[in-house]
């Protein structure tokens, strides 16, 4: 945990210097999920890897930049295996609209001297710690243990440590303010229900609100209450969000803190998404997380009941 705050603590860094230090635009690549790569991304990604890898602590990594899981060497492996999204949402840096980073860590099973990529192909009920950090006005951390309570902490950067400033962390218990979260350029793709249950909230009076970010939609929607949406569509029939290092951390955290966190419709069934087998370290799935006022209401119309 102290490599991952340090991790934490020089990617802030580099995103508040990145206009000086001229770590604004692409790299020139692609990452393991087809997406442009920034310059921050792969400063990020080096960040993390070179923190956890010296830790002493992990024996598996996954980077959303990384197309292979990192196998730690033997005199360096630990018991842990951690897959994390270094830089999320890297596409607004340019424009200075915060970022984040978002990680999952287990704990492994195998017993052979260097870990194995099975120690992370596990449903998300097996996540030891989930958490992000994100980098806006100022930079927070967000954490749970297992299915514990969230903990919130704000960086000081006077002294260069994470402050704890909030003990569990917890949605609004009424549903909080009426939000719902979602990139509506795709609207024309989604399944029927999610069009509808968008419809519904525009004509119930819900505000839109959608940074583009998970890290600060989901953060935002925690705090404040509402919904957060990303559905498979014609074009990404499985979802954009990635298993491992996205959507499992995220609705371990939504879960812990009260929220409720499923696919929605996805491979012919409604799944609550911490319990998907993932098959692959970059496998991807729809999201829907948010207060059980505003999901219940989603999963409902699946299910086929009428919304008053």
């Amino acid at each position: 945990m102290a490599q991952l705050a340090l991790a934490c603590k020089a990617t802030s860094r580099a995103c508040a210097k990145a206009g000086i230090a001229n770590l604004f635009g692409m790299y020139g690549e692609q990452n393991s999920s087809g997406d442009d790569q920034k310059k921050l991304d792969v400063l990020s990604n080096d960040i993390f890897i070179n923190a956890l890898l010296k830790s002493g602590s992990c024996c598996v990594l996954v980077s959303e930049e990384n197309e292979e899981p990192i196998i730690v060497p033997e005199e360096l492996a630990g018991r842990f295996c951690v897959a994390f999204d270094p830089l999320d949402g890297s596409s607004n840096i340019d424009c200075n609209v915060s970022t984040g980073t978002i990680f999952a860590v287990y704990e492994r099973l195998s017993t052979s001297p260097l870990g194995t990529v099975e120690d992370i192909l596990r449903t998300g009920n097996d996540i030891v710690v989930a958490g992000y950090c994100m980098y806006g006005a100022a930079t927070e951390l967000v954490l749970c243990f297992k299915q514990g309570k969230v903990e919130r902490f704000a960086l000081d950067p006077s002294l260069g440590e994470f402050i704890h400033t909030h003990a569990n962390v917890r949605f609004p218990a009424d549903g909080g303010k009426k939000i719902y979260s979602c990139n509506e350029g795709n609207a024309l793709l989604w399944d029927e229900t999610c069009k509808k249950a968008v419809q519904h909230f525009k004509s119930s009076g819900y505000a839109a609100r959608y940074v583009g970010s998970m890290v600060s939609d989901v953060h935002r929607t925690i705090l404040y209450g509402g919904v957060f949406i990303y559905p498979a569509d014609k074009k990404s029939t499985k979802g954009k969000l990635r298993v491992l290092y996205e959507g499992f951390p995220m609705a371990l955290i939504v879960e812990s803190a009260g929220g409720i966190a499923s696919t929605g419709m996805f491979n012919g069934s409604v799944q609550r998404m911490l319990d998907l087998v993932p098959t692959n370290i970059h496998e991807r799935c729809p999201v829907i997380l948010g207060s059980p006022r505003d999901v219940n209401l989603i999963l409902g119309m699946y299910k086929g009941t009428d919304v008053q």
